[in-house]
């Protein structure tokens, strides 16, 4: 067996070369020194550092050399190494500095400015739902009427044609005010739908009119998921000459094309009766989701409308020739029509709201979702 080869010496394997060695050492400084920012530090780390770097490679040509060659070529390498972790960490240090100082002076605030405790809020959705829908009716040349919400019941009930006897004006339906003594009658009541406005528009002005009466009405309902006692109602009045129903028709598809969107959307008319409409009718329109095509289709049904293609909005007519002879409108050469329906009910379509007590219990997680729209 041969002896161990003693006579070999380190500084020929090129790596372990002190030149070559003080060279990697200077490089390192100088890419560590360049380093504009801890980014670029963490960079150069790596390049002179890790596992893959000149010294670390060097660093494992010393487990070749025999034994008594190891020691000076490790404290070689060994110091070249501490010199560069020792500059590392420096460089580390002042750019964190930095760094540390601009964020001071970049972020800085004003602690003694007051602060606003005042959360965002929104608009409340039955405000802008309302504006929304007077905005589409002005565009046409309508005009917004308003009125009190205390009425006369000769404005709420006569002059709409609707008999002393009549289930609505009952104490059950309707919110009496009281008159001065309890046994007083006042004949006030308050408003139980937007038609007086519609009364009052007709003794102000000369016809030809066209109003929009949007307005905050009160029966005595129990509050509910699909009640309340206070709600909100906008309704429509146009009389001029020559007015039919097609008139009406054209401008509940116009309606319902604004609101709910596009093509498709049509309203329908059905047979009723309203004592201040002759003659009268429910308006439907279509369903704004399936847009009608759910009916006698098992395979697609519509939650929104359980499948029967439309939905119920409200009440509409041509306006009873005894309204107008009550308002001194002459019914033979005027004719008009009117329609009306609950702005909680729209919101309720357009928004997918299920329970109407949402909407007037003041939780601005309800409201906020709606934004600011103006």
């Amino acid at each position: 067996m041969s002896a161990p080869n003693k006579s070999y010496d380190p500084v020929e394997v090129e790596a372990l070369k002190p030149e070559e060695i003080e060279r990697m050492r200077d490089e390192a400084l100088a890419a560590f020194a360049a380093a504009g920012d801890l980014e670029a530090l963490a960079a150069a780390k790596v390049a002179h550092t890790g596992g893959t770097s000149p010294l670390a490679l060097a660093n494992r040509e010393i487990g070749a050399l025999p034994p008594h060659a190891k020691a000076e070529a490790g404290k070689r390498v060994g110091q070249a190494r501490g010199a560069v972790n020792k500059a590392l960490a420096a460089r580390q240090a002042e750019l964190e500095a930095e760094r540390d100082a601009r964020v001071l002076v970049e972020e800085a605030v004003d602690v003694t400015l007051p602060y606003d405790r005042v959360p965002a809020g929104a608009r409340h959705p039955l405000t802008t739902l309302s504006e929304r829908i007077e905005d589409i009716f002005t565009a046409m040349g309508y005009e917004v009427a308003e009125g009190p919400e205390v009425e006369s019941e000769w404005l709420n009930f006569d002059a709409l044609n609707i008999a002393a006897d009549h289930p609505a004006r009952g104490e059950h339906d309707t919110f009496f005010v009281q008159g001065r003594e309890a046994d007083q009658d006042s004949g006030v009541v308050l408003r139980t739908h937007t038609s007086p406005v519609q009364v009052r528009s007709l003794l102000d002005r000369e016809p030809p009119v066209y109003v929009i009466c949007p307005g905050r009405v009160y029966r005595t309902d129990d509050l509910d998921a699909t009640h309340t006692p206070v709600f909100h109602q906008v309704e429509l009045l146009a009389v001029d000459e020559g007015l039919t129903m097609a008139d009406l028709k054209g401008t509940l598809d116009h309606m319902v094309q604004a609101l709910f969107g596009g093509e498709g959307m049509k309203t329908r008319l059905r047979p009723n009766f309203f004592p201040f409409t002759e003659p009268s009718a429910e308006m439907d329109m279509v369903c704004y989701v399936c847009r009608g095509e759910s009916v006698g289709n098992p395979d697609r049904p519509c939650r929104t409308c359980s499948s029967e293609g439309w939905i119920e909005l409200g009440g509409c007519g041509m306006v009873n020739p005894k309204v107008l002879i009550a308002c001194g409108v002459d019914p033979d050469k005027y004719s008009g029509f009117a329609f009306g329906f609950g702005i909680e009910r729209m919101l309720m379509f357009r928004h997918n709201v299920e329970d109407m007590r949402d909407m007037v219990e003041g939780d601005i997680r309800f409201t906020r979702p709606f934004g600011m729209e103006i």
